[in-house]
């Protein structure tokens, strides 16, 4: 039986404080980094190593999370990234934290975050019933994407005047509460499997062939990866961007929270449109529309050199962007069968975080010690545009959407 509203609400919880401590990293991660070196190619590092346990990962922790507790595997890794968090604040109180801890330590907590991503896709909607699917993603997101709004500033205003080692103490507090709410929600989170049990290999194997001979699935799949290209530049370049472009430095300015919290203001749109958009439009429909207005959004941020309509072009790219991902990972969840549903997510997040946003924060880091933050940038955008094309040009994504 689904769970009940109250299990869904402290899972929801869990998931608000989680995210809020991973929101937290993500801005004292790069400008941390970018105090203690000053090099726009050691910030894109952050950003790369950050996405690379996904490609690593990504499709072993899928099938474990089909076949193994995922409460279990949740609360685990939630208590694995608290301790290697904690390491970060008791280094630098030591005067011992150099980049190279910094990067291990992204690595390592984010490859926790892989295996409980994948237990995450599977286990809502365990929790919830197929009945509630929808409405449990839409609360989701819209949840997170309030802290998306709300943290980033608060951590770029924090960051401008404290330390940004001592800030990431509170992504282990984080990580700890989100691990004794997962533990206490009162519901399933894992489904039985049909059938006899199979090897992992066979399982991994699975999930690739669902999601490749779906040819929707397949070609939002390989479009998101484009897109996640244009998101990894844009992850690697903030930082380095506002400094060298807009005038906004990296200590003691407090535009430096305004240009964090573009992004939460763009999901946060987005989330209250795609749920009305889907439903007018239909779902690849939906991505032909948003893909063109994502890649004009991002040139649209590189293009920028004053900081106002920057950080408007920057909220614009935030909604465009998030509006993509939320369709495809709502599209996705409604075709897969229940069994497979964390394997093909993870197959699909890994080609997306795992190879495009890696990709992307390692070409705007490359493109920027030649043409500056600015042309990292726009490297990004113009893999963007290659898939805009693909998806254009697409017979599938075209039936699809005619038919919708």
């Amino acid at each position: 039986m689904p769970g009940s509203d109250a299990a869904l609400r402290r899972y929801l919880t869990a998931r608000v404080v989680s995210v809020s401590g991973s929101l937290v990293a993500a801005v004292a991660l790069p400008v941390l980094v970018y105090r203690l070196t000053g090099s726009p190619a050691w910030t894109a590092a952050v950003a790369a190593v950050e996405a690379l346990p996904y490609l690593l990962f990504g499709l072993v922790a899928g099938a474990l999370a089909d076949r193994v507790d995922r409460r279990t595997v949740m609360v685990g890794t939630d208590l694995a990234q608290a301790v290697l968090l904690a390491g970060i604040p008791l280094a630098w109180w030591l005067g011992v934290l150099g980049p190279w801890q910094v990067l291990a330590t992204a690595v390592l907590a984010q490859t926790c975050f892989v295996f409980f991503d994948a237990a995450n896709f599977g286990a809502l909607p365990t929790l919830v019933g197929e009945a509630r699917l929808t409405e449990a993603w839409s609360r989701l997101f819209g949840a997170t994407t309030v802290v998306e709004l709300l943290v980033p500033p608060l951590a770029g205003l924090l960051v401008a005047v404290l330390a940004p080692a001592g800030l990431l103490g509170v992504t282990a507090l984080t990580a700890l509460s989100s691990a004794l709410l997962v533990r206490s929600i009162a519901g399933a989170l894992s489904v039985r499997r049909p059938g006899p049990r199979t090897r992992i290999r066979a399982d991994v194997g699975e999930g690739l062939t669902i999601l490749w001979q779906h040819r929707t699935i397949r070609t939002l799949t390989l479009v998101g990866t484009t897109q996640a290209v244009a998101g990894g530049a844009w992850a690697a370049m903030a930082v380095p961007w506002a400094d060298t472009v807009l005038g906004i430095a990296p200590s003691g300015d407090p535009r430096l929270g305004l240009l964090f919290a573009c992004w939460g203001i763009g999901g946060l749109l987005a989330s209250r449109l795609v749920p009305r958009l889907t439903g007018r439009h239909g779902g690849a429909r939906l991505a032909l529309a948003a893909l063109p207005v994502s890649l004009l959004c991002s040139l649209l941020v590189g293009a920028a050199t004053h900081w106002i309509p920057a950080l408007l072009a920057a909220v614009a790219f935030g909604c465009a962007y998030s509006t993509v991902v939320l369709n495809a990972v709502t599209y996705r969840q409604q075709v897969c069968p229940p069994h497979a549903r964390a394997r093909v997510s993870t197959t699909a997040r890994m080609l997306s975080w795992g190879v495009g946003t890696p990709a992307g924060a390692a070409l705007a880091g490359t493109v920027a010690v030649v043409g500056g933050p600015r042309a990292g940038l726009l490297a990004g955008a113009a893999v963007l545009a290659a898939g805009v094309a693909l998806a254009w040009l697409s017979p599938a994504l075209r039936t699809a959407a005619r038919a919708s």
